[in-house]
């Protein structure tokens, strides 16, 4: 399909009614190349352009010109990418694709009406859970009973989950920790030897209920490099979910939380074990940017985040005591290669705690997780993880490391379809392992 023409500017009579929506600067960026097509997940599945971001992009400029209304096609061609952004780090006009997402998506949530059951489960999901971190513990404890009390056994085994076409997504919810991370908050983890820096920690919402001893790794390996680490009390989930969905206001009440909360220490860095919040956390100038009160301290909070790769790749490790010597394949998350451009630093890690490291074909194609993606999209999810397991599958590693929590859930959904004999692990963890 040829490239769509460029010469329409924002007119009169645009779809868009918020100081969110997306600006003519942002979108007049594509010059429609086609560069990013086979960089797109979708459009490698689907092949049509209105599923690529070119296609997209086109979509947002004819609903932002009064030509195309914010209807079932509109929401139908957005809802389906992923955001995985491989298209920004193939765009040779440095088109800022994940702000026009994020900032089309919101004006979806405001001009457009949902079936009733999806818009209640909707704003239950990025209001009431995601709000607060009370919201966060409710939500994760009603989903233990589920799991504990032995009727997920009896739910799976009725086989009323396929019927109503539920049990690849029932089967992708996480085990819920016993012990939440949240207990951690508020406390200190001094360094061991002699300090080099002191972190603060962010814990993450789905992380401090479903990986919770990811979090404990990734405190044990800064301290065995001399790291002290802290874990600011009143803290909150980054707001990457509610970005991605179009809640842009709850968003930013998480930023300015989190902004007040951790500028308030003297840390060396913000660290994060998780790419996609990583990503988020480093936008909050974007996300902020009507705020004019808010923007210099976002600009302070953004220059002190770090993936826990970077900072410990920029930092240089300790020797660990011990050598991992098993095979690993790295995938890497799209939030931490085009979100964040950081590629080198987890293989570096990977290499310094003995890995045998195997590179897989297109370790930054997207694995399909991409938030609530694999549970609001199941069968595109599944299309784009089956080819992200073939080739996982040729590496013959005995590990598939990874670096976000999201990634993790999905290839080990991957690496159970298939019944391969393969450990999917974060970088920490393996880190963890050799100290």
């Amino acid at each position: 399909m040829s490239a769509p023409a460029t010469n329409l500017e924002p007119q009169r009579g645009s779809s868009f009614t918020s100081p969110d929506r997306p600006t003519w600067e942002l979108y007049s960026q594509c010059i429609h190349c086609g560069l990013c097509l086979n960089h797109c997940p979708t459009y490698r599945v689907l092949g049509t352009e209105m599923d690529s971001p070119r296609g997209r992009i086109y979509q947002v400029l004819l609903a932002d010109s009064g030509r195309l209304e914010i209807g079932d096609s509109f929401v139908t061609h957005l809802d389906r990418c992923l955001g995985c952004r491989a298209c920004e780090s193939a765009c040779p006009s440095g088109v800022h694709y994940g702000r026009i997402l994020e900032r089309a998506r919101g004006e979806i949530e405001k001009n457009y009406e949902r079936p009733l059951l999806a818009r209640n489960l909707r704003r239950w999901f990025y209001t009431s859970v995601l709000g607060s971190n009370g919201g966060v513990v409710r939500a994760a404890r009603l989903l233990r009973w589920y799991q504990h009390s032995g009727l997920q056994r009896l739910v799976r085994a009725s086989g009323v989950l396929k019927l109503v076409g539920l049990a690849e997504v029932e089967e992708l919810s996480p085990p819920i920790d016993d012990d939440f991370f949240f207990s951690e908050y508020g406390m200190m983890f001094p360094a061991i030897g002699e300090r080099r820096a002191t972190v603060a920690l962010l814990g993450g919402c789905i992380a401090s209920v479903a990986f919770s001893d990811l979090n404990r790794a990734t405190i044990r390996v800064l301290r065995q490099n001399g790291i002290e680490v802290h874990v600011p009390e009143e803290q909150r989930c980054c707001g990457a979910l509610q970005a991605h969905g179009g809640y842009l206001e709850e968003a930013r009440q998480n930023a300015r939380r989190n902004i007040d909360v951790f500028l308030s220490g003297d840390f060396d860095a913000i660290v994060t074990n998780a790419a996609g919040c990583g990503a988020t956390l480093k936008e909050y100038p974007d996300l902020l940017a009507n705020e004019p009160a808010s923007a210099e301290r976002a600009q302070q909070f953004t220059a002190k985040v770090k993936d826990i790769s970077e900072f410990l790749a920029g930092i240089g490790l300790r020797p660990p005591r011990f050598k991992l010597g098993r095979k690993v394949t790295f995938q890497d998350p799209c939030h931490l290669a085009h979100g964040q451009k950081i590629r080198s630093a987890p293989r570096e890690l990977l290499e310094a705690a003995g890995a045998e490291l195997v590179e897989m074909r297109h370790p930054d194609w997207c694995c399909g997780s991409a938030g609530t993606y694999n549970v609001v999209q199941q069968d595109l999810a599944s299309q784009i993880l089956k080819v992200k397991m073939d080739e996982v599958t040729e590496t013959r590693a005995e590990i598939i490391a990874t670096a976000n929590v999201g990634c993790m859930l999905q290839l080990r959904a991957g690496v159970a379809s298939r019944g391969l004999d393969m450990e999917v692990r974060h970088v920490v963890e393996l880190l963890d392992a050799v100290y």
